[in-house]
């Protein structure tokens, strides 16, 4: 059974919501997404492990301060979730925006974080940052009196869900529509994000996976395999949405990459 909870933080109440018992699983979402992003998953990681998801500062339930977002911010909430928690070490999943925030998490907390899952996880490079200003938004729109703005929204992110997925479509316009004034706020500061300078800090063995119908993100994925020398898999069927479009999968690779950290420490 799935039960939502809040911790303290030095941002204000962070919202989560959690399932299982054992070693602990803490998953990340994309922007502007929320807990919800795994609503699917968690039950079959939670089978076997305590898999927590929580709501990334900003975002969906969680304090939403004032200030200028960026990774190291929102990295700062999952540590102070992480000290709320009591938690000594855990695997950690991310997608898209969550992955890059895993990234500064993992290279912060080294050997604590046992296992490192990254999903759709942008490559940031220097050029990257350098065209960051310019380019077009992906989720910001101008809110209208007839509320066509949410069309407007909702037709930006149609393609990426099959026909019959609309459920998981209507829980992002949820998500996005909570934060509508700060949607794009989350991409920013990914790109803004001095990756190179983090991933060599990161001990923990990482498995990357990617949807293969994800045109945003294949191009980073064998980059980011690369860096981080890591375990690599592509996803037929999946996307953008993909722990929603395939939550057994997404699950199963998650626990494969659990399992072989596990392993290793035998």
């Amino acid at each position: 059974m799935l039960t939502a909870h809040y911790t303290s933080s030095r941002f204000g109440q962070l919202h989560y919501v959690e399932c299982g018992e054992g070693e602990p699983v803490l998953l990340l979402h994309q922007t502007p997404r929320s807990w919800t992003e795994y609503r699917d998953v968690l039950p079959l990681v939670g089978a076997t492990h305590r898999a927590i998801a929580m709501d990334t500062v900003g975002y969906g339930a969680s304090a939403k301060p004032a200030d200028d977002q960026s990774i190291e911010m929102f990295a700062d909430g999952v540590e102070d979730l992480v000290a709320g928690l009591g938690l000594e070490s855990f695997h950690l999943v991310g997608h898209h925006t969550g992955g890059v925030i895993a990234v500064e998490v993992a290279a912060r907390l080294g050997s604590r974080v046992r296992s490192l899952v990254l999903s759709a996880t942008p490559f940031i490079t220097p050029e990257k940052r350098a065209r960051a200003v310019w380019k077009r938004p992906v989720d910001w729109v101008q809110p209208k009196p007839d509320g066509s703005h949410l069309m407007e929204l909702w037709n930006r992110r149609r393609h990426f869900y099959a026909p019959g997925q609309e459920a998981a479509l209507n829980r992002f316009m949820a998500d996005a529509v909570r934060v509508l004034d700060r949607a794009e706020d989350g991409h920013i500061a990914v790109r803004l994000f001095a990756m190179g300078e983090r991933l060599p800090r990161i001990t923990a063995p990482a498995t990357v996976i990617c949807g293969q119908d994800d045109d945003p993100s294949m191009p980073s994925f064998e980059p980011m395999v690369n860096a981080l020398s890591a375990t690599g898999h592509t996803v037929p069927g999946a996307g953008v949405p993909f722990p929603e479009q395939r939550p057994e999968e997404f699950a199963r690779l998650v626990l494969e990459a659990v399992a072989a950290a596990g392993a290793a420490d035998r």
